[in-house]
This record gives C-alpha cells, sequence and structure tokens, in this order.
C-alpha cells in the first residue's frame, strides 16, 4: 500500500475516496474525509445493505464511495496478520 496525499493506493488503483486525516474521526479511514467511516458501510454491507439502500440512507454517499470501501476492506482483510498466542 502506498499513500498520496493520505490516499490509499493498491497496487496500480487508486481508492481516491478513501481518506485518512488524525483530525477526523480520530484517524479512522473515512469517506472523503466526511464523518461516515469505512468501517460503519462495511457493517452496512454485512448486515445486507447493498449499494443503493445506503445511498438511499446515506444521500451524501454515493455509489462508488460504498465500492472503494467495499475495496479497502477487502485490502484489509487479505493481509497478513500474526495472532499472539
Amino acid at each position: 500500500m502506498r499513500t498520496r496525499e493520505g490516499y490509499f493506493t493498491l497496487a496500480d488503483e487508486m481508492l481516491d475516496r478513501i481518506k485518512i486525516d488524525p483530525a477526523v474521526c480520530e484517524g479512522k479511514p473515512t469517506i472523503r474525509g466526511m464523518r461516515i467511516t469505512v468501517d460503519f458501510v462495511l457493517k452496512l454491507l454485512g448486515d445486507g445493505y447493498n449499494a443503493e439502500d445506503i445511498v438511499r440512507e446515506y444521500p451524501e454517499l454515493e455509489r462508488e464511495d460504498v465500492y472503494q470501501a467495499a475495496k479497502y476492506g477487502a485490502w484489509l482483510a487479505s493481509e497478513k496478520t500474526s495472532v499472539l498466542a
């Protein structure tokens, strides 16, 4: 993962809607710097909402915001982690 001005790039694909700013939401990844966190969007998806449902309930979001949140979540899930025993 590389960053460019606070935005994430995964390989050659820039996730230009995912922003991390220590001054917003305690540095959690957010959508376009708004106070809507990536984890909140992912929880909505996990609860069965689709992109259209989320945009309807949160009109400040766009479908691409939801898709990029999902891509970011998938990238995090693919990272190797160590488990402390």
